[in-house]
């Protein structure tokens, strides 16, 4: 059970029942941590806007965008952002052995120059908040000067909405079984 109780979508008032339906409208359901920013509607409303768009609207093929974000996920052992994300990964092209050497907390082997200049470029930034020439380069290489800023916010989202799936202890759909097992379960 979360940190924080649910809402009763009753008791919204009528700026977070705007945000609810917006977020149902684009998403189809209220899940992860828009349950928990809807207690402050104006982030819920900001975070909802830069999320949809970081996750379906960037010049980033989506098997590199789910690369990044299960970085992340693995990074803060974030159990609800890794296990619906790697579905969506796999559903994106992103091979198993790759999903499986992050799982691993391993880098993944034999991979092409896109995905290794997402990976180390997301790893690095996690790792020490900046990134060194060399894997700026390959990262911006692989996807350009567009993709390389949108790459960047995309990871600082994930680590904002990992932080608060994490500090909240948002629980995973009743229905999904977790697929990180070294990771904490609410």
């Amino acid at each position: 059970m979360s940190r924080l109780p649910e809402f009763d979508e009753a008791c919204f008032d009528a700026r977070q029942k705007t945000i609810y339906d917006e977020i149902i409208a684009a998403r189809g359901h209220l899940g992860g941590p828009f349950k928990i920013w809807l207690h402050s509607p104006e982030l819920a409303d900001r975070n909802q806007r830069l999320g949809a768009f970081l996750r379906y609207h960037t010049s980033l093929e989506p098997r590199l965008s789910e690369l990044a974000i299960l970085v992340v996920g693995r990074h803060f052992d974030c159990q609800v952002e890794w296990t619906l994300h790697e579905r969506f990964a796999r559903e994106a092209g992103l091979e198993d052995e790759i999903i499986d050497a992050l799982r691993n907390r391993q880098k993944p082997a034999d991979i092409g120059p896109a995905e290794t200049g997402v990976y180390n470029y997301a790893s690095e930034l996690l790792a020490h908040g900046r990134v060194g020439d060399e894997t700026f380069a390959a990262a911006h290489s692989a996807v350009g000067d567009q993709g390389v800023v949108e790459l960047t916010s995309l990871v600082g989202h994930y680590v904002h909405v990992s932080m608060t799936l994490n500090a909240f202890e948002v629980p995973l759909p009743p229905d999904v079984e977790p697929t990180l097992t070294d990771a904490p379960v609410h």
